[in-house]
């Protein structure tokens, strides 16, 4: 799709595809744990994963237009892989042996050390670089990827935090939760696909990821106020509801934001640096919060008042972004 109407709807039924299957892997997650192990949970994945490659593999048509003889970066993939990972683990292992314990440091000189030598071999010695670090001067693109970034270390650990908070503060049962998490969903896809496509005609990118980011924060605070006296309203629903519209919000412009005015040829490179950007987030934004919130009875308090505080940067972030809106 080119850029305009029909292509924010596309990004936001793709957006709404991800959530929908998330809630079903919540519900479904749900089920098997109270009614079989949470082993049958990870089990479960292999035959999905054969299934959506045999779906792919029979639905999806080759891209006959787009040939190349580009070589797979396989030394970036694993310099990047390892070098996340090590930070990843440094984090973790800080939260039970502390930031100066020789294993944590370690860890995270190793994690830093790898990186490093991944710009390198990025920006100097690779012909086909597994991420054109060269795209990072564009500024929607520098910017975007900044806000997609914090936001994905607030979105993906939220599930987290929330499903413990379920079961540790309120009793829920698995199922119960898995169940619990359907307003969130459904709040955001009303939101995703029916109001933020409008008013991106109306209204620049970088007003409505900021718009979105703010209620997203708010909500956020709110969840942090979760105690074992909370009822289903105060405590789920009506936090909820307030930041799955600020999710709703601010998911598809964020993603129209980091892929506009971006040429054809990168246009790929573009896409994959934002849901590279996304994951490297999730990882390393779960990894953090659950070692500021470790070894603290408001633990969970904490997390979910670091998440609010995020999506703040995300919306003071926003404003710098270009100005874009669909024609």
């Amino acid at each position: 799709f080119t850029e305009g109407p029909r292509r924010t709807r596309a990004l936001a039924v793709w957006t709404a595809l991800g959530l929908a299957g998330g809630t079903a892997g919540n519900l479904l997650g749900g089920v098997l744990t109270e009614f079989a192990s949470w082993r049958a949970t990870l089990l479960i994945n292999v035959p999905v994963g054969v299934l959506a490659l045999a779906v792919a593999v029979a639905v999806i048509a080759p891209d006959s237009a787009h040939h190349s003889r580009v070589r797979l970066d396989v030394v970036g993939a694993v310099l990047v892989t390892c070098g996340l990972a090590a930070i990843a683990y440094g984090f973790g292992e800080s939260a039970t042996s502390g930031w100066s314990a020789p294993v944590t440091m370690l860890a995270l000189a190793t994690g830093a050390a790898l990186m490093a030598v991944f710009i390198l071999v990025e920006t100097r010695w690779v012909q086909s670089p597994l991420i054109p670090l060269s795209l990072l001067r564009i500024r929607s693109v520098a910017l975007g990827n900044v806000a997609m970034l914090l936001a994905g270390a607030c979105l993906s650990p939220m599930w987290f935090f929330l499903t413990l908070s379920m079961q540790n503060v309120l009793g829920y049962t698995p199922m119960q939760t898995g169940l619990a998490f359907l307003p969130h969903t459904l709040v955001t896809i009303a939101v995703g696909t029916q109001v933020t496509p409008w008013l991106m005609r109306r209204v620049e990118a970088r007003v409505l990821i900021a718009a979105g980011a703010m209620p997203a924060a708010a909500g956020f605070a709110w969840q942090a106020q979760l105690g074992p006296d909370s009822t289903y309203l105060t405590g789920i629903a009506g936090p909820a509801l307030v930041f799955s519209i600020g999710a709703g919000l601010l998911n598809t412009p964020l993603t129209a934001a980091v892929t506009a005015g971006i040429p054809l040829a990168d246009a790929g490179a573009a896409s994959g640096l934002m849901n590279t950007t996304k994951q490297i987030g999730a990882a390393l934004g779960l990894a953090a919060l659950i070692t500021a919130s470790a070894g603290s009875a408001d633990g969970y308090e904490r997390a979910f008042l670091l998440i609010a505080a995020a999506m703040i940067v995300v919306a003071a972030t926003a404003v710098g972004l270009p100005a874009h809106r669909d024609r």
